[in-house]
């Protein structure tokens, strides 16, 4: 049976989280609101509170559908300006689509994960991507990962997902998929007790790391 190892984007392939807080502060800023990053990874990394909690907790003079229009512009420049691969993630890519089909889950939008992809061509290491546009509902729901596992023909329990975020590992476990986390400065103070593992690195996600997830290929 054919086994998929499938990549989250921000945290795992970009090194891209801070950039999604500075992005923010710069919305929250004319308000007169700063969330420490401490707060931040909490709420808004963690448990995916986000733009519906902060209209309501800062008492917002706008909607958190007008929060996200602000924010993507500044993300998109940010992520384009900034962003850099994560450690190990050319290698990674490398020795894991040797062996097994790759897809991409994300909550980015298409226009970001397309600058990156063709910026550091990656596109070639991937059977499908997901990015937010094409599923229903965001991570902590499994939609993207089950879209993942669709689009490679394959049944949730033979994907391995690589995450950095508890709301993501939330996530892999509603779809029914097994997970790696690799926590980053952003998410090591998180709550990672539902990942099959926990690793210091991509380094150590290895081609018999997955095989063992997944009871063989």
């Amino acid at each position: 049976m054919k086994t998929a190892v499938v990549f989250d984007f921000d945290g795992v392939i970009i090194d891209s989280e801070g950039l999604w807080y500075r992005a923010a502060m710069q919305v929250l800023a004319p308000f007169g609101v700063a969330v420490d990053p401490r707060t931040y990874g909490r709420d808004w990394i963690a448990h995916g509170e986000g733009p519906e909690a902060a209209v309501v907790k800062y008492k917002l003079p706008i909607t958190a559908e007008e929060f996200r229009a602000r924010r993507a512009p500044i993300v998109q420049r940010l992520v384009e300006e900034e962003a850099r691969l994560m450690p190990g993630v050319m290698a990674a890519l490398a020795r894991l689509s040797a062996k097994f089909p790759l897809a991409l889950a994300t909550n980015s939008r298409a226009p970001s994960v397309e600058h990156s992809f063709a910026k550091y061509e990656l596109r070639p290491y991937f059977k499908a991507l997901m990015t937010r546009e094409r599923y229903a509902k965001a991570k902590p729901e499994p939609d993207a990962f089950l879209a993942a596992a669709a689009a490679l023909g394959l049944a949730p329990g033979r994907c391995v997902v690589i995450e950095d975020a508890e709301r993501g590992v939330v996530a892999v476990k509603r779809a029914g998929m097994k997970c790696v986390a690799v926590p980053n400065e952003w998410t090591r103070e998180l709550d990672f007790s539902q990942a099959d593992r926990v690793v210091a690195s991509l380094d150590e996600v290895t081609v018999a790391l997955i095989e063992d997830l997944v009871g063989g290929v």
